[in-house]
């Protein structure tokens, strides 16, 4: 494991998961900023892949808010000198939090001051909290800063609250704990071409890979991002129950987008689900439920002013 180059000394170190970089994380990566630019250090986050359940506890793993391409998406946009990615080993699992201290956060990050949050634990078991750091810290030579939370609809924002919205297709709610739309990437591929036949070309897009989580099925208004340019639509996801044998899909329709987008890559963002997936007895009255859907969509638009 690799750590940062020689002459980077008295850090601003946070140390922990941050799967969504939701507002809590947000708060604790501006204040890890504003310390190191007070004490003219540098701003360091470390951080872990795969997700710690998936190595202690696979079965109770969480389906993860942002993969690593997104994580450093976000991250790269927060003010960070350095991010370093931690690979999550069974070995580091067995780590104590005096051992992850000693052995990977003081030599190979030096910090002059950890920030963490106000729940965060580390080492074995998660037994590691804000004392023992602190009494490492006077061991070691660094100072501990804790972050309180960041609270939405009276309680604190946490992963596993945004994961509960967006698998409940609440995707206002999750906007709320994330500071911005859920987001999803894929592949524009060929589809069987029916929604053109019902008078909406839609472009069908690859599942992200299966540790992502994806929104609660349904039918939703999205803005897709297509390198420079940006589109409003609608958003089927799951089941196509209309056609006997279909498998579950991904389809995109954009509004007033005529540009042939074959294996560009679309970043999606899922903004509001305006339905469920339903059966309809033929493929005209799933048209016209697609005509609905497309103006219960505009009136989204027109009254978000998104």
């Amino acid at each position: 494991m690799s750590g940062l180059p020689p002459y980077v000394r008295g850090t601003i170190v946070t140390v922990g998961t941050f799967d969504g970089v939701h507002l809590g994380h947000q708060a604790i990566l501006r204040d890890v900023g504003r310390r190191a630019r007070a004490r003219s250090g540098r701003a360091v986050l470390l951080t872990f892949d795969p997700h710690p359940l998936r190595v202690v506890r696979p079965e109770v793993a969480p389906p993860l808010l942002t993969l690593p391409n997104e994580k450093k998406e976000i991250l790269a946009q927060l003010g960070l000198d350095y991010v370093a990615f931690v690979a999550f080993t069974p070995e580091l699992s067995r780590y104590s939090p005096e051992e992850f201290v000693e052995d990977i956060v003081v030599p190979r990050f030096r910090p002059a001051e950890v920030v963490i949050g106000y729940d965060h634990g580390f080492g074995r078991g998660r037994a590691g909290d804000v004392s023992v750091l602190e009494r490492l810290g006077g061991i070691h030579g660094f100072e501990v800063s804790v972050v309180g939370g960041v609270e939405t609809d009276g309680s604190p924002v946490s992963s596993t609250r945004v994961r509960q919205a967006v698998s409940e297709g609440d995707m206002e709610g999750a906007a709320a704990g994330l500071g911005r739309p859920y987001s999803f990437r894929g592949t524009v591929i060929r589809g069987l071409g029916r929604g053109r036949t019902l008078g909406f070309p839609t472009a069908n897009l690859t599942p992200p890979p299966p540790d992502k989580l994806l929104p609660a099925e349904g039918i939703y208004t999205v803005r897709a991002t297509l390198g420079s340019e940006r589109a409003d639509g609608l958003l089927h996801l799951g089941a196509r129950p209309t056609f006997a044998g279909s498998p579950p899909a991904i389809e995109l329709f954009l509004i007033d987008f005529e540009r042939d987008i074959y294996g560009e890559r679309v970043i999606v963002d899922v903004l509001h689900r305006l339905r469920e997936v339903r059966t309809f007895p033929s493929g005209d009255d799933l048209a016209a439920q697609m005509r609905r859907d497309l103006a219960d969509g505009l009136e989204y638009f027109r009254e978000t002013g998104t």
